[in-house]
């Protein structure tokens, strides 16, 4: 059964789909974009906002971000294979290291070191599934080899992991900046 608090727009749902669709056209950014923050934008909506309804939303955003980007913009299709329906275990694995992280609801240094724990091993799960099947199942590499496939983590692995980490901590570190500065006025104004 479907209710209305189910379908109610929520604020972060919509500025986490404004930052999807502003980076998602630049897997890697450019000196004029922004990388791509999909998976920072699936685990921090696993975190804050939960939901199969958003999870399925994002996915599709997602799907038609690249269709436009790739049908209407001129963005290369070559990551686009038989191995794109593995971005939804990629994806799925984001979403739930947030949703594990939940139980960290205290702000403290031990909560965040677990929260980021989560988020690096997420960010590499998500790797593993988004990158092991595009080398393995995609028909780019057909005489692929574990040395070569090695050869493309060493390549991949530090970027991919590295931006999902600078905008998992800075939109985590802003939105926490900013619920501190509410309270700290609503502590005020109360007294």
């Amino acid at each position: 059964m479907i209710n209305k608090s189910t379908l109610a727009v929520k604020p972060g749902a919509v500025a986490l789909m404004a930052l999807m669709a502003a980076t998602r056209f630049h897997h890697f950014g450019t000196p004029f974009a922004l990388p791509d923050a999909s998976l920072a934008i699936f685990f921090l909506a696993g975190l804050w906002l939960g939901g199969r309804y958003l999870f399925a939303t994002l996915l599709l955003e997602a799907g038609l971000i690249d269709y436009l980007a790739i049908t209407k913009l001129g963005v290369s299709d070559y990551c686009v294979s038989k191995a794109y329906v593995f971005l939804i275990a990629s994806y799925g694995s984001m979403w739930l290291g947030g949703k594990w992280c939940r139980q960290f609801d205290r702000l403290s240094l031990l909560n965040a070191a677990q929260q980021f724990a989560a988020l690096v091993v997420s960010t590499s799960l998500a790797f593993l599934f988004s990158n092991g099947s595009f080398y393995w199942l995609s028909g780019r590499y057909p005489n692929g080899s574990w040395a070569q496939y090695i050869e493309r983590v060493a390549m991949y692995y530090p970027s991919y992991l590295t931006s999902t980490v600078i905008y998992g901590v800075a939109i985590f570190g802003l939105i926490a900046a900013a619920k501190a500065l509410l309270a700290g006025k609503i502590t005020r104004a109360a007294v």
